[in-house]
């Protein structure tokens, strides 16, 4: 079908890449993320047109973080830009003169990893995002399964704890409370309160107090065996392989693919993700057991997986 040129619209920055049909990123151009809902249109809009100088572009994908109608053309609600049923779509494609599909973030990190990344060879995968959140994204069939209304694979925001932590979704004990970028630092915290002698390490590379532990220091203490440290990671590992093991009775994929930032730990993290998995997951002894991946793509996966569903002319499913 041609060259398309997918969007990642990040925190600090907004990245636009011409990517090719095998997956290949040609070009990229990257601009700031502006702070109100319209400037952020504007800055897409650059973006397009900064990447696509010199190549025959044929649409546009937009990786959005939010709900996203079926369609592809609005954003419901992003929970952090003001957008309210936002027509993302007809505002860009009335900017750059191409036509233009809006789909969630996650699903579009989710469709890369399937078409170009560690879903290769795979037709019903699962994807989590580990993250400052949890996101996700299904692929059944060899097809992106959104839900009736667009916003299925919300993973982050199952109940894994009735009355549990509040999210800032406004509910109580969703599955990124547990699970996250966030939940680590949490339980890193947590535990250098109360046992300081087992954090020596991870104290250390901080302000010297569990009050300045990042997610940086935890993963530096960790390699280094600061118990605490390593613990965190247990616990962290522990709520999301329950969380993959419900999945599994939900979706019965043959891999679960794990990215977002926390992913980049290797083994650190999915050997005890996978460890977990298999203890909660229901007949494990006696079923066949679903890999869990590590996510190949990386930052790139968002911008190569919308940049591929610009190539697809109706919504899949």
């Amino acid at each position: 079908m041609g060259l398309t040129i997918g969007v990642d619209i990040g925190g600090t920055k907004i990245a636009a890449g011409v990517v090719d049909e095998e997956g290949h990123i040609l070009s990229t151009h990257k601009v700031p993320t502006p702070g109100t809902p319209e400037a952020i249109v504007d800055a897409i809009a650059a973006a397009v047109e900064g990447a696509r100088a010199g190549h025959e572009i044929v649409g546009v994908g937009i990786g959005a973080a939010g709900y996203v109608n079926r369609q592809r053309s609005t954003v419901y609600f992003a929970p952090n830009i003001d957008w309210r049923q936002e027509p993302l779509k007809e505002k860009v494609e009335a900017r750059v003169g191409l036509p233009v599909v809006v789909e969630n973030d996650a699903n579009a990190a989710a469709w890369g990893e399937y078409r170009f990344g560690a879903g290769k060879g795979h037709r019903n995968v699962i994807c989590i995002t580990l993250g400052t959140g949890l996101g996700g994204g299904i692929i059944i069939g060899n097809k992106l399964r959104r839900g009736h209304f667009g916003v299925a694979a919300e993973f982050g925001h199952i109940r894994m704890v009735p009355d549990g932590l509040l999210c800032g979704c406004g509910s109580q004990g969703c599955w990124e409370q547990y699970a996250s970028g966030r939940a680590l630092v949490r339980y890193a915290k947590q535990r250098a309160n109360a046992t300081p002698e087992n954090a020596e390490i991870l104290l250390a590379l901080g302000t010297g107090t569990p009050d300045g532990i990042e997610g940086k220091h935890i993963s530096v203490a960790a390699r280094q065996g600061d118990p605490v440290a390593v613990d965190s990671y247990r616990e962290l590992a522990r709520w999301a392989g329950a969380g993959l093991a419900d999945l599994a009775s939900l979706f019965d994929p043959s891999a679960f693919i794990v990215g977002g930032g926390l992913s980049d730990e290797g083994e650190l993290v999915l050997d005890p993700i996978r460890k977990s998995y298999k203890r909660w997951l229901v007949g494990g002894n006696w079923r066949p057991v679903a890999d869990v991946i590590a996510a190949q793509l990386g930052n790139e996966a968002g911008l190569v997986g919308a940049a591929d569903l610009a190539r697809e002319p109706d919504p899949i499913m």
